[in-house]
């Protein structure tokens, strides 16, 4: 009896092992089968993955290129706008602000002679304009008389008792404006044989300061150009 229960056992036993090993061969096979194509799909991933990897560094290269363009373009933006800004400051076409001289004339102070002309006691368009240059000579940047900004087409001429600044009618006392370096411009408006100092002679009543804050205020008038025009490219070319 032991005998055949041991047979049975034994028997059992191999029966179990034989499903096992069956079992792992199956599974064996299995893995073995679609190993191929599970390499063929993680090649294919791969590959995918390498196409969009090159690709988002493609783009990388461009946004940079045209990131260093939008960077060159604002750079050339920002300086024409300053050469613009210059521009226009020596136009007469912005106010501004800095140390100079305020100068301030008025007519002579006294009664007029018998059969003197009144004319000799006024302050006349001719001597504001030999003022304005004496200013200019001596270093002004910007210029101003009774807040009219004198520009290179400013006109200053005799309006019967009045004088036009810029087509605008002022009258005395005349506040000569004038931004520059304070002790070039004192040094240039009072030097002998000056016109300053002549009229100062003849009795004008002259006043004149030194200030770090001159204000002056931008050209208001209208500018044209009725017979200038800007050549063309061909006529540029030409000469």
């Amino acid at each position: 009896m032991r005998s055949k229960g041991a047979k049975v056992s034994i028997a059992l036993v191999s029966l179990v092992l034989g499903i096992m090993l069956a079992i792992q061969f199956k599974t064996t096979a299995s893995i073995n089968n679609n190993t191929p194509a599970r390499i063929e799909e993680v090649a294919q991933k791969l590959d995918s993955v390498t196409q969009e990897r090159d690709a988002l560094a493609e783009e990388v290269i461009s946004l940079r290129e045209k990131l260093n363009n939008v960077r060159k373009n604002d750079q050339a933006m920002a300086d024409l706008q300053e050469e613009l800004q210059k521009a226009n400051m020596a136009a007469g076409l912005t106010p501004l602000e800095g140390a100079g001289i305020i100068l301030t004339i008025n007519d002579i102070p006294r009664n007029l002679q018998p059969d003197e002309d009144p004319n000799n006691l006024l302050v006349h368009d001719t001597d504001l304009q030999t003022l304005v240059n004496d200013l200019k000579a001596s270093g002004a940047e910007a210029i101003s008389i009774n807040d009219q900004r004198i520009t290179a087409m400013s006109e200053i001429r005799c309006a019967s008792t009045l004088i036009l600044v810029n087509t605008r009618r002022v009258g005395p006392p005349f506040v000569i404006k004038a931004i520059g370096n304070p002790d070039m411009l004192e040094s240039g408006m009072t030097i002998k044989g000056g016109w300053l100092n002549i009229m100062k002679q003849w009795g004008y009543q002259i006043h004149m300061q030194k200030s770090e804050k001159v204000q002056i205020p931008a050209y208001t008038g209208t500018i044209r150009f009725e017979y200038s025009s800007l050549p063309t490219v061909e006529e540029e070319k030409a000469e």
